[in-house]
């Protein structure tokens, strides 16, 4: 079983600044890539940040040069530091692991942390 465990969510004023972590653990044998999504009230889920094994990164134009994705030493941890934040950020934030459990696996997952609730005051 795989487990994605978010931290760090919370209240910023306007211009301020968090940083979300999520930690994979369980029976992982490769991870494709690791992202955030954000899903506000009555709108859709969206992608915010994503890094790939590689180190590629990709972000939503909305938060580019305000967010930055980052990977831990493992390598099943993922960052997301926000900066500059707005009242238009507040969400909840997923975080997201595609990836293999085994080396029989042919085809990766997707798999969903329980989200963590980002609200940013004006």
């Amino acid at each position: 079983q795989v487990q994605l465990v978010e931290s760090g969510g919370g209240l910023a004023q306007a211009g301020g600044s968090l940083r979300l972590s999520c930690a994979a653990s369980g029976s992982i044998f490769r991870i494709n890539a690791m992202g955030w999504y954000r899903q506000a009230p009555e709108k859709q889920r969206e992608l915010v940040a994503a890094i790939t094994s590689d180190g590629n990164t990709n972000y939503a134009d909305s938060v580019k040069d305000r967010f930055t994705i980052s990977r831990g030493n493992a390598k099943s941890t993922v960052f997301l530091q926000m900066n500059s934040l707005k009242p238009e950020d507040t969400a909840v934030y997923y975080c997201n692991a595609d990836l293999r459990r085994t080396i029989a696996d042919i085809r990766s997952r997707n798999y969903w942390g329980q989200g963590t609730q980002v609200t940013v005051s004006s």
